[in-house]
């Protein structure tokens, strides 16, 4: 039977979604315009990378492809190559542009409700959920409240907080509600709990995602995140790939935030890295371990939340070239009836203006077992992703969704 490898580059699109303009996003195409840049020297930086975007790899699995489909124009550098993969691109139908919609979705289950959302207001958060939080919580008060790039309000009020260990909260675009705090002078756990309270007081605001944004540094300028982030999650919708896989006894290995996304119900065992590259590593190392029949879902988030948020062409670009140089290293590990799918569950185009998802197509790239290159078409849903790894699995379909093996 073999196993099913699905990995998301998150935040990796493909092309503004038909639907693009309702979210402030017509024109975006985070794939697309990082090759653009590169091929007109914007992507240039010394010392890490220059040159047009190398993604020999990927493109050899139809990535090129898979980009001038959902768009209709050619990127540059791209496509050039006979695909030995199947190639395609997927159309997201959960209403929003966040985490937990894309990979909800991709799972089988797609988003049926509206999110909450916060407001671009200062104070964003409604007056109830703050004194809610505030006197749960046991804190002399609160810092940021506002709309806000999560790196830029570490700065701004860091050595507010240190003074006052007042956590510093703040949202976005997205259907969020982040709490940083120093490390050691408020605390890991103290900062889990505040989190823990501030999911509860969410639930019925349906915010998707309450954040843990621990940071360390003494002065403005010094802050720094950590890799202990953590992310407190809705449940997710019934029915999907997961529960599945669960209910027939299969292994499951979850990489990087898969377990938080999912509110760590039915993900097996949950491996996390500091980085893109840990997490490649630690995907070898499932892959090396998980039974026949098993399923192994990893997210590489580094795309996302070091150069997506942070608009950083270079980074992202270099990010991109160093996990298409361990694609041999993924298929080299695979077992000879595996079947592996690559893909992304939003955009977040570095061009873009603000900090924010954009709403995009996102490339689908399969490879493995089974796998006759060629095209696969537009999937009008991301949660066709599921059906083809459950029919791969041997599992019970989804009720959403078409395999297209």
């Amino acid at each position: 039977m073999g196993r099913a490898l699905l990995i998301v580059l998150d935040s990796v699109g493909c092309g503004g979604a038909e639907d693009a303009a309702s979210y402030g996003d017509q024109g975006a195409d985070t794939l697309g315009h990082i090759a653009a840049a590169c091929a007109e020297g914007r992507g240039d930086r010394d010392g890490l990378r220059r040159g047009p975007l190398a993604l020999p790899n990927l493109d050899r699995l139809g990535l090129g492809r898979a980009m001038a489909a959902s768009t209709g124009r050619k990127p540059p550098g791209l496509g050039e190559v006979e695909p030995i993969g199947q190639w395609g691109y997927g159309v997201e139908t959960s209403l929003g542009k966040d985490t937990p919609s894309g990979h909800w979705e991709i799972a089988g289950t797609p988003v049926r409700f509206q999110w909450g959302y916060f407001p671009p207001t200062i104070p964003a958060f409604p007056s109830t959920l703050t004194k809610a939080l505030i006197e749960e919580a046991r804190l002399p008060g609160i810092l940021g409240d506002s709309r806000a790039s999560g790196t830029d309000v570490i700065d701004e009020f860091g050595e507010e907080h240190l003074r006052t260990l007042k956590p510093i909260c703040y949202t976005s675009a997205d259907s969020v509600l982040q709490i940083a705090a120093h490390e050691e002078a408020f605390g890991l756990e103290q900062l889990y709990e505040l989190c823990r309270i501030a999911r509860r007081l969410c639930d019925p605001l349906k915010i998707g995602r309450v954040i843990a944004r621990p940071f360390v540094g003494r002065a403005k300028g010094e802050f720094a995140r950590t890799p202990r982030r953590k992310d407190f999650a809705m449940p997710p919708p019934p029915g999907n790939i997961f529960e599945r896989a669960a209910a027939a006894g299969r292994d499951i290995v979850s990489v990087g935030k898969i377990g938080d996304i999912f509110a760590h119900s039915h993900t097996g065992r949950e491996l996390k890295g500091a980085s893109n590259m840990a997490h490649v590593d630690l995907t070898l190392a499932a892959l090396a371990s998980a039974g026949d029949g098993g399923l192994i879902f990893v997210n590489l988030v580094d795309f996302d939340t070091e150069y997506g948020h942070r608009r950083d062409v270079p980074g992202y670009a270099a990010s991109l070239e160093a996990f298409d140089r361990r694609l041999p290293e993924i298929a080299a590990a695979m077992h000879g009836d595996d079947y592996a799918v690559i893909t992304a569950d939003h955009g977040n185009d570095p061009t873009w203006r603000g900090f924010d998802h954009t709403r995009e197509h996102v490339p689908i790239l399969a490879f493995g077992s089974g796998a006759r290159a060629g095209p696969i078409g537009r999937r009008e849903t991301l949660a066709d992703i599921a059906q083809t790894l459950s029919k791969k699995l041997d599992l019970p379909p989804g009720q959403d969704g078409q395999s297209w093996i």
